[in-house]
């Protein structure tokens, strides 16, 4: 049986750990040759280069980069053309967190969390749809969450660049999807991270308690579904917002 991604070209940004790192890892077993982002952890990303070599990936590589600039993901862009001719599959999963409440949340840690989340998707997503458009198909994966959905207090600003996530995926889906490019998000709940593990047990413990599955997920599950959306098998689906969150949002 073949692989679902088998000569794919794909760009996951924030690829270098967690969740970016886990769907990086699945594109790559699946047969597609990846390129990952990162901002600041040089170890890490060396560390998933090496882990996606393991996977198959023939060519993996790593760019260093802030994502919230316009510039980096030009770059991205110029790069890919020159490695591998192209791009096939982009996953905007890059995003940073800066909570506090709104009251006392200072406008530049809004606009930084805005920027790096949102603004950077976009800039992504405009600079690699060309190479898609001109080949008339694409696959778009925009990693949104469920405070996207329902809000989280403390986490004003990234819930709204979640949102805002999927504002930009429901317009792309709109204008790319008569050239065979679907662009779908996936929303996350509560997934077991560096993020999540942040918690103190009395905070898991209460989120815990409002998800049916009674579980936290688990980077490899939001790989799979990443990695269906990204196939030839999910070609009529686009411009859907899909949770996995164990049934938080229901």
């Amino acid at each position: 049986m073949g692989k679902l991604l088998e000569g794919k070209k794909a760009v996951v940004t924030g690829g270098s750990r967690g969740i970016g790192r886990a769907i990086a890892l699945e594109f790559a077993r699946e047969g597609a040759d990846v390129c990952i982002t990162y901002a600041t952890n040089e170890e890490a990303s060396k560390e998933t280069l090496a882990m996606l070599s393991e996977a198959g990936a023939l060519f993996p590589f790593a760019l260093k980069g802030d994502a919230a600039d316009e510039g980096f993901a030009k770059e991205v862009a110029i790069h890919m053309k020159d490695i591998f001719g192209g791009v096939d599959i982009l996953v905007n999963n890059a995003g940073i967190t800066d909570d506090g409440l709104i009251m006392r949340m200072k406008p530049e840690s809004f606009d930084r969390v805005v920027a790096a989340n949102l603004s950077g998707a976009f800039y992504m997503l405009r600079e690699l749809s060309p190479f898609m458009l001109k080949q008339r198909a694409g696959r778009v994966v925009n990693i949104s969450s469920v405070a996207g959905v329902k809000g989280n207090a403390g986490q004003a600003n990234y819930a709204a660049s979640k949102a805002g996530l999927i504002g930009l995926t429901l317009s792309a889906a709109k204008e790319l999807g008569g050239k065979g490019i679907t662009v779908n998000a996936v929303a996350p709940g509560l997934i077991d991270t560096d993020m999540t593990r942040a918690l103190t047990e009395t905070q898991l413990a209460q989120s815990l308690k409002a998800i049916p599955a009674a579980r936290a997920g688990r980077p490899e599950e939001v790989a799979h579904l990443a990695c269906f959306l990204c196939s030839d098998k999910a070609a009529y689906i686009t411009g859907q917002v899909i949770a996995i969150d164990g049934g938080l949002v229901m």
